[in-house]
């Protein structure tokens, strides 16, 4: 196969404004309760399921090249989609709109805001988690149902599934994604292998290695001159700049990282930071977005809203380099049979993570009796058979739960 045919036959998505992309975002940032996992089933219900602008085999691309980046996964996928979409606009868009939510939250709760000590409040978090599971759930049955449709691949959906709670979220998810990959590449047949990419990668290789570079040169510049220097606001964009670049499986991977960054510096007390990862698992959106109120509630100046904007443009920069770096590149390998195989064997691997992530943090923190078992099978019941939009479902199961409790 001719790469510069495939390139130049590979269909171009419909182009969606910047305003578009940010609406639609911002309703996902203001009800994407339950963390990574539960954002990949509220994308995938809303980009492949209802606006159909992404099929199965083309989301579980983005979401197996965002694994293999550090950084948050679900974010990546969100700016990735937003690229597809909207260009570099459609990138900033799409993170700005589902992170802006978790921002105002944090910040706010920063300034003093302490809701959450409130039973009520409590309550009502809970449901959110049980909505999750249910989200969650029907994405890694239908996603299933597309990508690991014979022995082979939902052979390596359970072997994903098991590397990870068996070796632990960061390293269970490398690990069986480069096994499936090689294995894929090796043993499927070519009646197994996924289509053509449908959508055209935006960028060029050039601009990839631009990214890079920048990715790289900022990784190893900005502590020295933060050192050099000796300004707060410089320090505090290289350490979360830092942090950003060098997790692997997002959400609560950052948090020793961040503790290690902020504490010691004496930037935060080990009781203030516990108070804020504490509101962080009560807002929608990314965990992440916890940088915002690390920032806000830095002792250094600039803090409050200045230094929530640094922080949270630091920890989120790694991400739009690494997209941008990542999308061209991925694009032309893609249109290799070889590497088509591989994504096979990959696509089922991200099943088998989603799989492992339902259980576990998904249902582990939400599913503690038998009444909470009844709200995810009704939750499930609107989304599977009754069609409701996930937004209702939460809204539902949210309100049933505090009704319960």
């Amino acid at each position: 196969m001719n790469l510069a045919d495939t390139e130049s036959t590979a269909a171009v998505p419909a182009r969606t404004s910047p305003w578009a992309l940010l609406f639609i975002f911002l309703r996902l940032g203001l009800t994407s309760f339950g963390g990574p996992a539960a954002h990949l089933g509220y994308f995938r219900d809303e980009f492949v399921k209802r606006r159909r602008w992404l099929d199965e085999h083309t989301f579980g691309d983005i979401v197996a090249l965002c694994q293999f980046l550090p950084g948050p996964g679900s974010s990546q996928v969100g700016i990735a989609i937003g690229w597809l979409r909207g260009g570099l606009g459609g990138a900033l868009a799409a993170w700005l709109g589902f992170t802006l939510p978790s921002v105002v939250l944090l910040v706010g709760f920063a300034y003093g805001f302490t809701h959450l000590t409130d039973a009520t409040s409590l309550h009502l978090v809970h449901g959110l988690k049980l909505a999750a599971v249910a989200v969650v759930a029907q994405a890694v049955w239908s996603m299933g149902r597309t990508l690991c449709p014979d022995r082979a691949r939902a052979t390596f959906a359970i072997g994903a599934a098991a590397a990870v709670v068996m070796l632990g979220a960061t390293y269970g998810q490398l690990a069986s994604i480069v096994v499936a990959g090689v294995a894929g590449a090796a043993f499927l047949k070519t009646s197994t292998e996924v289509p053509g990419a449908p959508l055209g990668m935006p960028g060029t290789k050039a601009g990839a290695f631009v990214c890079l570079f920048a990715f790289v040169l900022l990784l190893f510049g900005l502590p020295a001159l933060a050192a050099s220097l000796r300004v707060h606001a410089l320090d505090l964009f290289a350490a979360f700049y830092r942090v950003g670049s060098l997790v692997f499986g997002g959400g609560h991977v950052v948090l020793p990282l961040l503790q290690a960054v902020v504490v010691p510096r004496g930037w935060l007390s080990t009781n203030e930071f516990m108070a804020g990862y504490g509101a962080a698992q009560a807002v929608p959106g990314p965990l992440f977005s916890f940088a915002a109120f690390l920032g806000a509630a830095s002792k250094g100046q600039p803090s409050g809203v200045g230094g929530a904007l640094i922080a949270t443009a630091a920890i989120f920069l790694p991400s739009f380099l690494l997209v941008g770096a990542a999308l061209p590149l991925w694009g032309q390998l893609r249109a290799f049979a070889s590497m088509r195989r591989a994504m096979a064997g990959i696509n089922a691997a991200v099943v088998g993570i989603l799989l492992a992530a339902l259980y576990d943090p998904v249902w582990t923190s939400a599913v503690h009796g038998g009444a909470d078992f009844v709200l995810v099978l009704i939750a499930l019941l609107l989304l599977g058979w009754w069609r409701a939009p996930s937004w209702a479902v939460v809204l539902i199961t949210t309100a049933l739960a505090w009704w319960v409790a």
